[in-house]
């Protein structure tokens, strides 16, 4: 059985808090990036390496359009 003290409880409640801030901050910015085609809650269901992978086509795609000089936002 894990048994932790007060101030370690309080330290992973305080770690679990950023991480979730974290995940809801990423699927923001997926959904904006995405334009519709992916809602937040959406965004919020996937998995981290789903996130992962298409914050990196976005970034990818981000990249492309600057270097074409597209319109992007």
């Amino acid at each position: 059985m894990l048994v932790l003290d007060s101030d370690k409880i309080a330290e992973l409640i305080e770690n679990l808090d950023k991480e979730i801030l974290q995940i809801k901050n990423e699927a923001m910015k997926l959904a904006w990036h995405m334009r519709g085609s992916l809602s937040y809650n959406e965004a919020l269901a996937l998995s981290f390496h789903e996130r992962d992978l298409i914050a990196k086509m976005v970034k990818e795609n981000f990249e492309t359009t600057k270097k074409t000089g597209l319109p992007y936002f």
